[in-house]
């Protein structure tokens, strides 16, 4: 049994490119700063504790919690590197998914939002991509980008 909880968007939690540190084709290299914090650990300890009800309560015997440590971005639903919002200076993404900085540039993936529910995002990331399509065409035929 598994359990997965909202990690919240912290505004300290972020993703940015090294100004020092290059890769072997001297290109900026991701650092990331990001950790859980008293709401993750404190949700972590209720999972684990209600599967362990859950289980017992089902007729389980010899019940094992096990706390993975996986870092944060382990999960497959991460949400919030690429955020959308009105603002340049808080978000990398407008509300059509296009970057603020690269206007050629379009990203539809679970980057843009802040958070999700627990249910499997994709039916919204095809929206996302749908929406963003159909805006970077009108604006190809405006020659806008």
């Amino acid at each position: 049994m598994q359990g997965m909880g909202e990690h919240l968007p912290y505004y300290d939690n972020h993703v940015k490119l090294s100004i020092t540190k290059k890769d072997e084709w001297d290109m900026p290299i991701l650092e990331i700063d990001c950790e859980y914090k008293d709401n993750e650990l404190k949700m972590l300890k209720d999972i684990l504790n209600t599967g362990e009800e859950m289980l017992d309560k089902g007729g389980f015997k010899n019940i094992v919690k096990i706390d993975s440590k996986s870092a944060p971005g382990a999960g497959i639903h991460e949400m919030g590197t690429a955020r959308m919002g009105k603002d340049p200076k808080t978000s990398v993404l407008n509300g059509f998914n296009q970057m603020h900085a690269v206007k050629n540039l379009f990203v539809t993936d679970g980057s843009c939002m802040a958070s999700s529910a627990c249910q499997n995002p994709s039916i919204t990331y095809m929206a996302l991509t749908a929406r963003a399509v159909d805006y970077a065409v009108s604006e190809m035929k405006k020659q806008n980008i």
